[in-house]
């Protein structure tokens, strides 16, 4: 006899807005960056099940009897959306982020999220599927390369934001 599966992968539903929410402050702890983080349900859940979704996510459940009582039985998700290459003429995936709760990092639950959107940016016919690190992260960037990514050294993001958003549009 076979035993279950330690998870399963499937799209998210607008019941698991809050364990996303609730991962995605875990992962601003994880980057230092709490000084950042804005995101509530109210806030996240019309962007992902609103009139006009502009982000996608999955979600990795386990069963009842892997987490503690009380807690989320959605230990991990990836948040992506599409964006557009004018060089190759085609959509692309962007993974904006992927996170897996610590006690089940190790159970290929990282590489199954990063496969199934692997597989869903070739089922859309999209040209890229793309993902930033950050640089210190030296386990998540030896994780990405082992899989076949490639770093792009010669690249980095600009942002701006806030304050200076508002400032700039003028």
């Amino acid at each position: 006899m076979s035993s279950p599966d330690p998870f399963a992968l499937r799209p998210a539903e607008l019941r698991d807005v809050a364990p996303i929410v609730q991962l995605i402050r875990e992962l601003a702890e994880f980057e230092q960056l709490t000084h950042l983080l804005q995101v509530t349900p109210e806030k996240l859940r019309p962007h992902l099940f609103g009139e006009r979704p502009v982000v996608e996510a999955y979600v990795a459940e386990v069963s009842a009897d892997q987490v503690p009582d009380g807690d989320s039985r959605i230990v991990a998700f990836a948040l992506f959306f599409t964006n557009f290459s004018t060089f190759l003429a085609q959509p692309g995936l962007y993974l904006e982020d992927l996170y897996v709760k610590p006690a089940h990092r190790g159970s290929g639950i990282g590489r199954a999220l990063l496969t199934r959107l692997a597989r869903l940016a070739v089922e859309r016919n999209y040209g890229r599927f793309e993902w930033s690190v950050l640089d210190w992260n030296e386990n998540a960037i030896r994780f990405y390369e082992k899989l076949g990514a490639d770093m792009l050294p010669d690249w980095r993001i600009c942002r701006i934001t806030g304050d200076a958003l508002q400032q700039f549009r003028a």
